[in-house]
């Protein structure tokens, strides 16, 4: 039987059952963009031709990393609101304010490569302006999940404690702005890009749109991604606003449901976890960006104790510095050791289903991703195992390939991206990308935004204003 590409390498990881699912010197068989077969190396060539072989002898296979909850356009941003409190008012809101579309598009191709390059194939972004996104995520190749932002809060620096001003006219307009990118682009390139709803949260969005937004996204089949009780900030404006916590009073109105990708959690407790995982709703943790911004360490722990599906996100890199979801994973178990003082809890294979499977079943995309299984898209990566960090390679008594992919692996191990069957990186370059330019673009959007946002980052009076004082930047 011809197919279009045949792939073997000595170790590959189909994360099928309740483990990783190993398999040793076994060949993907792939045709039409999906796995058609998984079978024993020595003997594929009896059963399938091709022009499309690919020999890796020194590599492991690895379903792609998904990245599922991202703010791309602002790691144009990267490296300007750490280290401070009140990180979105005091931190990222002067930088953000005078960003302009030309600097989010090159915030956006920057993320992918990042992201791309550590080994991602499904990007799960949430912007206000997605189609430049989908645009990108077309001409790259990768597979996006991405939710656009809807908000009647108005877009202002707000003092701490400060109740936010709702504007039904800009609820609208963002409601319509996410309903016509969704008839625009929902399963356009060839499937790869799925349209999701984004109110940004509870305490931005009014009763009446959060309800507007779920009955819009429901009769779309479409699921809705939003920041839940993601800090401090927003328990306080629904507190003050209708005497409860959030997720108790999302409950209340109806919005905890399977419809519901939930990300952050950051200052619900176990009980209030368990709670949203019982409705059925997903969870998104982001561990480097909340353990930045506000360190903590959010409960995905106990919601998964709860039977709650859950995947990981990067975020943003003005919080968490980087997009690269091997170290989501290194972070995830490291914080949940140190929070219950177990070094048992959350062990690798444990992040690393929650980078694969367990995430795309979190963003209802388990039945397509996640797994390297027959009938699935051939969404899948390589690491080479020659790399430092992956060194040395034990086979007995135990396999040390994903304690090293977990603990050690920086990203730049990744030597091939697959998604559809189609290569999107090889030997370290994302394809369709010039990454000259955008290295030339970036840098020349750092000179203008930092001009720009000088006298609110100076008016605030920041952590980091105090930094640069003192000379400790």
């Amino acid at each position: 039987m011809k197919v279009d590409r045949i792939v073997q390498a000595p170790h590959v990881y189909t994360l099928e059952g309740a483990g990783v699912g190993y398999r040793a010197d076994t060949a993907l068989v792939i045709d039409r963009g999906r796995i058609i077969d998984l079978v024993e190396a020595a003997t594929v060539a009896d059963r399938y031709q091709t022009e499309g072989s690919l020999v890796l002898d020194h590599h492991a296979l690895f379903p792609g990393f998904i990245d599922a909850h991202m703010h791309m356009a602002i790691s144009i941003l990267r490296g300007l609101a750490q280290d401070t409190g009140h990180w979105m008012m005091y931190g990222v809101q002067p930088f953000i304010a005078p960003l302009r579309p030309e600097d989010r598009r090159v915030g956006n191709r920057l993320a992918l490569v990042e992201a791309v390059r550590a080994g991602t194939t499904t990007l799960g972004d949430f912007e206000g302006d997605m189609e430049p996104v989908c645009e990108l995520v077309a001409q790259v190749g990768v597979r996006g999940n991405l939710a656009q932002t809807i908000r009647d809060a108005e877009h202002r620096t707000y003092t701490v404690g400060e109740l936010y001003h709702f504007n039904p006219d800009l609820g609208r307009r963002s409601l319509e702005s996410n309903l016509a990118l969704h008839d625009r682009w929902h399963g356009k390139a060839d499937g790869r890009i799925r349209i999701l709803f984004g109110p940004q949260a509870a305490d931005f969005a009014s009763r009446e749109l959060l309800l507007e937004v779920q009955h819009q996204a429901k009769a779309r089949g479409a699921r809705i991604h939003m920041h839940v009780q993601q800090g401090d900030r927003e328990t306080h404006q629904i507190v003050a606003r209708y005497g409860q916590r959030p997720i108790e009073w999302l409950r209340e109105i109806g919005y905890l449901d399977s419809s519901l990708i939930a990300v952050h959690l950051t200052d619900a407790d176990a009980q209030e976890a368990a709670v949203v995982a019982a409705s059925g709703a997903s969870m998104v943790v982001c561990p480097g960006s909340i353990g930045i911004i506000d360190g903590i360490v959010p409960p995905s722990v106990a919601f998964q104790e709860a039977g709650g599906l859950c995947g990981l996100g990067s975020d943003q890199a003005p919080g968490n510095n980087c997009h690269n979801v091997i170290n989501e994973m290194k972070m995830v178990c490291l914080f949940n050791k140190i929070k219950y003082r177990d070094p048992e809890c959350m062990p690798a294979w444990k992040a690393l289903r929650m980078a694969t499977i367990e995430g795309a079943r979190a963003i209802g995309l388990g039945d397509e991703i996640g797994s390297l299984e027959v009938g699935k898209r051939a969404d899948f990566i390589a690491i080479d195992l020659t790399a430092p960090s992956m060194l040395p390679v034990f086979r007995k008594p135990m396999r040390n390939i994903v304690p090293n992919l977990v603990y050690s692996a920086r990203g730049n191990e990744v030597a091939l991206s697959v998604v559809d069957g189609r290569t999107i990186l090889q030997d370290g370059k994302v394809l369709g990308i010039d990454e000259e330019t955008l290295a030339a673009d970036a840098a020349r959007c750092a000179e203008v935004i930092g001009s720009r946002a000088a006298p609110e980052f100076w008016a605030i009076d920041g952590s980091n204003a105090a930094f640069m004082r003192e000379g400790k930047l």
